[in-house]
């Protein structure tokens, strides 16, 4: 099942994580690394939000949502649709989307 959104075109992102994680050795090292769920709140032009997240913490998976079921986040970040698709393409740097009030981080 695709995680693309429509009104969020940065959203295929999501896919390629997943894709990524699909290995067990990928999706063990991931979690050894992450050992958090990390949720991702976008907003796009028309102001809508929608969440992903990336369960680095027990499963290694990527879904929609702010955490699988019964989980909640340890990091939320919040950014623009844009921002974000500026980030996975390497265009954008976190700290200084950051540093510029562009992209919000709760939790640890």
């Amino acid at each position: 099942m695709s995680l693309k959104s429509d009104a969020f075109p940065s959203s295929v992102a999501f896919d390629l994580i997943a894709t990524s994680l699909a290995s067990e050795p990928a999706k063990k090292d991931a979690i050894k690394k992450g050992s958090a769920i990390f949720a991702f709140t976008l907003t796009n032009a028309a102001k809508a939000s929608e969440s992903w997240y990336i369960d680095l913490k027990k499963t290694g998976t990527v879904g929609k949502g702010l955490a699988p079921e019964g989980a909640k986040p340890d990091v939320v970040l919040s950014l623009s649709d844009e921002d974000f698709q500026k980030l996975v393409d390497g265009k954008a740097a976190a700290q200084k989307l950051f540093m510029g009030g562009k992209l919000k981080v709760k939790g640890d």
